[in-house]
């Protein structure tokens, strides 16, 4: 029997060893140089506060970095699960049904809640070391054992034995009694899932900010749009201005030939703006989950409303007590601190038990019960290099999660004072590109007036028509830019998904 069990524990060796290799092997294939998955940065939002605001913004979303798609990435939450087929006719979309259909289906939050997922069982894992662990086996094997081959021999006596059958049925308990490492383990898991549970609450404030986002760009797009359109509208009456007056005698070709470019200027610009929102409303689906087929229509305009009386120092404070990526570092701290001393007691004594309790015979019917029972306590003796190492890479952890920490606080410090700057400085904008639009107007109906009169040519027409286009881009841009300052603070502040109504309301 003692030589069976040996063969069996060779066995179960060999194979174990040949699972390690093919683990190792596969590893190897899976990583890069160096044993570390490449990695591209994904690419920051825009900034500019020109009426290229709504271009690079359109930028932003079109764009994919290319990183891992297995891990959520800033590009994950441009995507989204899409569920259902589309329907037939229009379909009416507020910002309120956008957000909503982003938290339910945007691929970012989906792949932060499967990471949620990822951390429970790695916690489940280094609970168990901590639990009874209970296996049972059953086998019947047949030997025959050559006496002479270990130098037994008497006279008289045969030396084969055998074949003789065994058959054992046996169960086996062990029990960690003290194994502080183990337990700081577990706990180290145990932040760790709730840092991942932190995160995918996080990740909803980005969903609102996204999906947000894209509603507002497409918002800009239908703005440009209507703006465009009466541009072209008071191109045809510049055009049909200087058609009568070179009619008439009173004005020369050239005047016409000016006022025909201007108009095919403004159809150009007209189909690129239907493209563009097209493009836009193709991004938005792509971030909440509609089927790209589906026919919508954006049913909010989110006008310009003045955010006032904000302290930048009250906001910080706010943004403390609420945003959630700041608690899942705190509990990224707490783990790495338990690493760390989970590190140091691997050198501390593990007491522990183990026993089996079996059946064991020639046959089921001819067999007899037997035990063991085993109290062990171990202690590493010369393990003075592996435990050291251990502790200085658990303790360069610790100071990377705390250095972590303290960074991201100054980064939402920074994050709040640069959505309050971005804010006022937009809403200026915003008041001065109306007025500029007036004076634009104004000085077009002026130019076309003296036009008519015969004062002057077109020319000065055609310019003040240019110029009333840029004042146009220019006041689409700022509101735009205005809109998404006040969502980039209500994230800021970690109330995006909550209170983006109220932040984008004025309120």
């Amino acid at each position: 029997m003692s030589k069976s069990k040996t063969a069996g524990a060779a066995q179960a060796s060999v194979r174990y060893l040949g699972l390690c290799l093919f683990l190792a092997c596969s590893l190897s294939q899976a990583q890069g140089p160096g044993g570390q998955t490449r990695q591209t940065p994904a690419s920051g939002p825009s900034t500019a506060t020109n009426s290229s605001t709504v271009a690079n913004a359109q930028q932003n979303l079109y764009t994919a970095s290319g990183q891992n798609g297995a891990q959520p990435t800033q590009d994950s939450f441009k995507g989204s699960v899409v569920t259902g087929k589309a329907t037939e006719g229009v379909l009416d979309l507020s910002l309120d049904d956008a957000i909503q259909r982003g938290l339910r289906q945007n691929l970012g939050l989906i792949l932060q809640t499967s990471s949620v997922k990822n951390a429970a069982g790695q916690r489940l894992e280094e609970l168990q070391p901590l639990l009874p662990t209970v296996t049972a086996s059953a086998s019947i094997e047949v030997e025959q054992v050559n006496l002479a081959a270990f130098g037994i021999k008497f006279p008289g006596l045969q030396p084969i034995i055998g074949p003789f059958q065994v058959v054992d049925f046996r169960a086996y308990l062990t029990q960690n009694l003290v194994n502080v490492s183990a337990l700081k383990n577990y706990l180290a898991a145990k932040h760790n899932f709730q840092g991942a549970r932190l995160t995918a609450e996080d990740a909803r404030d980005l969903v609102a900010l996204t999906v947000g986002n894209a509603y507002l760009l497409c918002i800009a797009d239908a703005a440009r749009i209507e703006a465009v359109t009466a541009e072209l509208a008071t191109s045809k009456v510049s055009l049909d201005q200087a058609v009568a007056a070179h009619d008439a005698g009173t004005s020369p070709k050239l005047d016409v030939l000016r006022a025909q470019v201007d108009y095919q200027n403004e159809e150009q610009t007209l189909i690129s703006a239907k493209n563009n929102l097209e493009k836009d409303k193709l991004a938005l689906a792509r971030t909440i989950g509609l089927p790209l087929e589906q026919v919508f229509r954006l049913t909010d305009l989110v006008p310009f409303q003045v955010l006032d009386n904000v302290d930048p120092q009250a906001a910080f404070q706010q943004a403390l007590k609420t945003r959630k990526d700041l608690k899942a570092y705190a509990e990224q701290v707490k783990s790495a601190s338990d690493e760390k001393t989970s590190a140091w007691a691997y050198q501390i004594p593990v007491a522990s038990f183990s026993g089996d309790y079996g059946d064991i015979g020639t046959t089921p019917g001819h067999s007899h019960g037997t035990f063991s029972a085993t109290g062990q306590v171990s202690a590493p003796i010369l393990q003075i290099a592996k435990t050291r190492g251990q502790e200085q890479v658990a303790d360069a952890q610790y100071e990377q999660a705390r250095a972590k920490l303290s960074d991201q606080v100054q980064q939402v410090n920074q994050d709040v004072h640069d959505s309050l700057l971005d804010i006022q400085s937009a809403a200026k904008l915003v008041e001065s590109t109306h007025s500029n639009v007036d004076l634009a107007n104004e000085a077009l109906s002026e130019a076309q007036q003296r036009f008519h009169a015969g004062v002057s040519d077109n020319l000065p027409v055609s310019q003040a028509q240019s110029q009333t286009e840029q004042a146009n881009d220019q006041y689409i841009s700022a509101l735009y830019q205005h809109n998404v300052a006040k969502l980039a603070l209500a994230r800021a502040l970690g109330v995006a998904q909550s209170n983006y109504k109220d932040y984008l309301g004025g309120k």
